[in-house]
């Protein structure tokens, strides 16, 4: 059975409902990954703790790491209401998912490419796993990249980034297709978070799987 795997955002969340099966062909298995920016950024401010990035990512401190775990988990469970009986909820760093630390990123990490076997055997049956973008430690890891990396890990033939954008705007307009040259020329006049989507979407179409960023497809 084909496979897609779902990045939605958590301002796509906050904007309006999520419908799962907008973005998914029929027959197809799924598995979605989501964020929680908004939702992170606030509580941080509401305990009293800076959000601070880099390159797009967040830097997370061992103060605020608990804290982002609670907002995922929030996240989490709005989104499974949202998918309805079929979602089954899992945090990334109880689901055993591994990620390689990055210092300069605080308790944060690069997920590796590893499948834990409760993961394969949820794609055996008709529910949908959605996962927090935490890692063993736990380690925060950001959305974009784990989803990238999953969807090559588990042979994805599709990845969809939902956001609460149509696609990747240029003066404007959204771009209907990015090649990894395109991109680059990009480099210094994109900033923020759609750095490491971007980054992440020409990841997993090295690997062969077909990537769309709203109404944008990135090739390699």
């Amino acid at each position: 059975m084909a496979l897609t795997l779902v990045k939605c955002g958590g301002a796509a969340l906050a904007k309006e409902p999520f419908v799962l099966e907008r973005y998914v062909e029929p027959d197809t298995g799924v598995v979605v990954v989501h964020g929680a920016g908004a939702r992170i950024s606030a509580a941080l401010h509401e305990a009293g703790i800076e959000s601070t990035f880099v390159g797009g990512r967040r830097i997370t401190t061992k103060e605020a790491l608990p804290i982002i775990r609670e907002a995922f988990r929030r996240e989490n469970l709005a989104l499974c209401s949202e998918i309805g009986l079929r979602a089954h909820g899992l945090m990334g760093d109880d689901l055993g998912l591994e990620a390689e630390l990055l210092p300069e990123l605080g308790h944060a990490g690069m997920l590796l490419p590893v499948v834990p076997a409760t993961l394969w055997g949820l794609l055996g049956t008709d529910g949908v796993p959605v996962i927090a973008p935490l890692a063993r430690g736990p380690l925060n890891v950001n959305a974009d990249d784990a989803a990238a990396v999953l969807a090559v890990a588990l042979g994805a033939d599709r990845l969809v980034f939902v956001s609460d954008v149509p696609g990747v705007l240029v003066d404007g307009e959204v771009v209907a297709q990015l090649s990894e040259h395109d991109i680059s020329q990009l480099n210094g006049y994109l900033t923020g978070g759609i750095v490491p989507k971007l980054q992440a979407a020409l990841l997993a179409a090295r690997e062969g799987v077909r990537v769309e960023v709203g109404q944008t497809s990135v090739i390699a």
